[in-house]
């Protein structure tokens, strides 16, 4: 009896023992497991993007400056854009994953690397270097030999990038996008449908000649000596350009604050807006194209783009190609001769012109993220091999100028 009474104690320890055991190697596994993956935060951040097929995009540059200021951190902005692929991710997190090879695509801002940035110290062949600009190339040229093979992908307001980072898009009358484009098939303007009575309605009350909207008082493209030629050659005509901004010659304010008040103004009552760039640089036509189309208003344009990549022929005028005295003298027939004004908006019965933004088949930023998860795309090699005889102006690193000083 007291023999059976020991063996069930010892048998107590021993079991106690054990669980004791046990219970101190399971607490120092967890431990163990708690440090190691505090350690290696990073090496389960890679594991989970594999296995959740998100795509990581290292922005290297300073991400406070348009346009990549707009694509936010995370994931955030792919989904509210309702991109239709959103598995995508933004950071500027260099340690975000193990290493900065470990990143999909890793983003340049164009102006930030007019000077000679360091890339990241390892790279890896599946990962794309992107360069990003919607600054004209005529004021930030890329000229260190280094940038030559150096990027896989283009994002940028030329037409033959990779991915299109403009300010417009055009669809055609069934709403699918048709433009821009380096070869456009337009309708002839003699084919186009005439303009509806509600159009002619809203063009009759027109009774200013044109607009001028300008923030940069001493462009590469001198457009503000065009300005004052066509000012004063339009005089002879009784007829007059309304500038507004803070230039010299301004008579007129439009705080950002207030632009839809001032873009009821081009729609409701003048004839004309010059749409002149400040620079010349191939297909570089930004918002103020936008601003003259869609307030009713005849674009009068100058600048480096083909804009029959961006409009039909016969709905705009060319400051480039037509000396300030015979332009003012066909705006001033133009203005006297109704029917020619409204065919100059035959174009709305056929197509119609937007910020690439507005939806997300257009946008860009959606494109970036589905052409991550092409997985065709990606595994093509690319590579700009002369990427400055690309992206430059002509003889623009020989006189390269130290503009926008204080940008960054």
């Amino acid at each position: 009896m007291e023999s059976s009474k020991k063996r069930k104690t010892i048998f107590t320890c021993m079991l106690g023992c054990l669980m004791l055991l046990l219970f101190y190697q399971w607490d120092f596994t967890r431990s163990a497991l708690q440090i190691q993956n505090v350690a290696s935060y990073s090496d389960a951040t890679d594991v989970l993007s594999a296995q959740n097929g998100m795509k990581y995009i290292l922005v290297w540059t300073n991400p406070n400056y348009e346009p990549i200021n707009s694509w936010g951190q995370g994931q955030e902005q792919f989904i509210k854009r309702k991109c239709k692929v959103n598995s995508c991710y933004v950071t500027p997190n260099r340690s975000l994953l193990r290493s900065s090879s470990h990143f999909d695509a890793v983003a340049f801002h164009g102006p930030e690397i007019i000077k000679y940035i360091p890339g990241p110290p390892v790279r890896s062949p599946h990962q794309k270097y992107i360069f990003v600009s919607m600054e004209s190339s005529h004021y930030y040229p890329i000229c260190d030999e280094r940038y030559d093979e150096y990027f896989n992908w283009t994002w940028t307001y030329r037409l033959d990038s990779d991915e299109s980072y403009g300010y417009v898009t055009i669809r055609n009358i069934t709403g699918e996008i048709i433009g821009p484009n380096k070869i456009m098939n337009w309708i002839k303007l003699d084919s186009m449908q005439p303009v509806d009575k509600e159009t002619k309605v809203l063009l009759e009350k027109k009774n200013k000649t044109a607009a001028w909207f300008v923030s940069n008082c001493n462009s590469l493209s001198k457009r503000q000596k065009i300005v004052t030629k066509l000012q004063h050659e339009l005089k002879r005509y009784g007829l007059g350009i309304d500038i507004f901004g803070g230039c010299t010659g301004a008579s007129k304010k439009c705080p950002r604050t207030r632009m839809n008040e001032c873009l009821k103004l081009v729609q409701e009552e003048y004839y004309f807006y010059l749409s002149f760039e400040n620079s010349f640089s191939e297909d570089y036509v930004t918002e103020k194209l936008l601003t003259a189309l869609q307030n009713y208003a005849v674009p009068v344009v100058f600048g480096g783009a083909n804009y029959t990549r961006f409009m039909p022929d016969g709905i705009y005028l060319h400051a480039g190609k037509i000396k300030p005295p015979n332009l003012a003298k066909e705006m001033n027939e133009i203005i006297k001769d109704k029917d020619r004004y409204y065919s100059f908006f035959k174009w709305r019965n056929h197509y119609s012109y937007h910020n690439k933004e507005e939806a997300p088949d257009s946008d860009a930023l959606c494109r970036m993220c589905e052409m991550l998860h092409d997985q065709t795309l990606v595994e093509k090699e690319t590579v700009y091999k002369d990427f400055r005889k690309w992206w430059n102006v002509p003889g623009a690193c020989s006189t390269i100028l130290s503009v926008l000083k204080g940008y960054f």
